[in-house]
């Protein structure tokens, strides 16, 4: 298992395994950075996974599963597709069995702390900070193109997301409409992630793992306690 030290004590290299990215190295090189970014905002900065874009999803969940039996320490984050029962805000690897579209079973020496979803997706996670949206795309950003503000992120259809912001960003002046592969990562790097915590459950919960692995202290406003 890779190791280094820190201040003389042996730390675990833990690798973060991520759907996105795509097949091209470009955009490979750019979700590392979106998802560095973000999580460096979050309270990481200096106890950073090594994150590890994977592609497709499917590709996140072998490429996890191999660390895994390689002995590694390691942790998934893939997109839900679809809404989680509220039951199953605990068991992520019980979703993604029960879910027609995956039927994962959970790898040998896995545990649910290890698996994280983007609930429905990432761009959920952009709908909670709508002001860096607006601030991103500039002049010709339509506000009112996105689902309402007072639904939660995650009851939110993933498709539906992707038409809100590409109905919301057609008319901009300075950006294309947005896309996924020209957009998202870049977005990522910017978006508030104590906005996304305290809009998503899953994100929280990713987060709060996260650092809990990562031996970071983990501080939480008022604001953003849950209620």
């Amino acid at each position: 298992m890779d190791t280094r030290r820190d201040r003389g004590n042996p730390v675990v290299t833990m690798k973060l395994y991520v759907e996105g990215g795509g097949d091209t190295s470009l955009l490979k090189t750019a979700c590392r950075k979106g998802f560095s970014e973000f999580l460096k905002k979050a309270g990481l900065a200096g106890r950073m996974p090594r994150i590890v874009s994977c592609g497709g999803r499917r590709h996140a969940y072998d490429d996890f599963r191999i660390a895994l039996g390689n002995g590694e320490s390691a942790m998934l984050l893939v997109d839900s597709e679809e809404p989680v029962a509220a039951q199953l805000s605990d068991q992520p690897w019980q979703y993604l069995l029960n879910r027609s579209g995956d039927r994962w079973p959970k790898p040998a020496g896995a545990s649910d702390d290890d698996c994280h979803l983007m609930v429905q997706c990432m761009e959920s996670w952009f709908l909670a900070d709508r002001q860096t949206l607006k601030a991103f795309f500039g002049q010709g950003f339509d506000t009112n193109a996105l689902p309402a503000g007072n639904k939660s992120i995650e009851e939110i259809a993933k498709d539906h997301i992707y038409q809100s912001l590409a109905s919301a960003t057609k008319n901009c002046k300075t950006k294309a409409q947005y896309g996924k592969g020209e957009h998202s990562f870049k977005l990522l790097e910017k978006i508030d992630p104590a906005k996304v915590t305290k809009a998503s459950p899953w994100a929280r919960r990713f987060i709060d793992q996260l650092k809990k692995r990562m031996g970071c202290q983990i501080h939480r406003t008022e604001n953003s306690k849950e209620s």
